[in-house]
């Protein structure tokens, strides 16, 4: 019979070169799809013009809790863990942030606050859409209005601001957008402008992740929100 992951006979360096192997590799395509999001952005953005105002310091997307997937929790604590090597004092203000906010919040969580998991019940989905509304994401820096993360920033923050398609009534075509931008353009404008996200591509490498992690990550589960993935895992 297999060994649990656990107790695989595999020494625990070995163990950890295991895992780290396909989740390097799973890494660098993570970076490469988001060149292809970022190069998406700055055409969209040029097709907006003066229709999108997001600006540094502009801060309004940075306030109420999200779900973030384990493609977006991956990459915050790949830099999370490069940041401490390389700047730990930056780290360290993000940290006391999020277990601040975590503080503040966690008897609230929806979910598994031990893990960090949302739930999936009808219940926890509902407590979900009223969870810490108001609060800054523990990754804006409070004094110049800017992400900490931001080369890092999850695919919710990455894409907000320029039209991106959404399932509408009847599949009809429908835009998401932030109700700071495009305030005074027609439909036919919105829909010009919008923002090519790839999806697919983005579904597969998800898929491809989940199967990677170790048997006993609870990313394997479901979603999580930023400030779990700013503390020590």
């Amino acid at each position: 019979m297999m060994s649990p992951f656990w107790q695989d006979p595999l020494t625990e360096p070995d163990q950890e070169r295991a895992v780290a192997r396909p989740l390097a590799d799973l890494i660098q395509k993570d970076g490469q799809l988001l060149q292809i999001i970022d190069t998406a952005l700055t055409d969209a953005s040029r097709r907006a013009g003066d229709h999108l105002v997001c600006r540094p310091g502009c801060t309004q997307c940075c306030h109420g809790a999200f779900a973030i997937d384990a493609l977006d929790a991956l990459r915050l604590r790949s830099a999370m863990q490069t940041m401490r090597e390389v700047d730990p004092q930056q780290a360290m203000r993000i940290e006391d942030r999020a277990h601040r906010y975590l503080e503040e919040f966690g008897a609230e969580f929806p979910g598994d606050a031990r893990t960090g998991m949302l739930g999936r019940s009808e219940e926890e989905q509902a407590a979900f859409e009223e969870f810490a509304n108001d609060a800054a994401c523990p990754a804006l820096d409070p004094e110049t209005g800017l992400c900490e993360v931001y080369a890092a920033r999850p695919m919710t923050c990455r894409v907000f601001g320029p039209p991106v398609e959404v399932h509408g009534e009847d599949d009809a075509p429908a835009y998401s957008v932030c109700e700071l931008c495009f305030t005074e353009a027609s439909a036919e404008e919105i829909a010009a402008c919008a923002l090519d996200v790839p999806q697919a591509d983005e579904e597969r490498l998800l898929a491809q992740l989940v199967e990677a992690l170790p048997a006993n990550d609870p990313l394997r589960q479901g979603e999580t929100i930023v400030a779990f993935c700013l503390t020590r895992p």
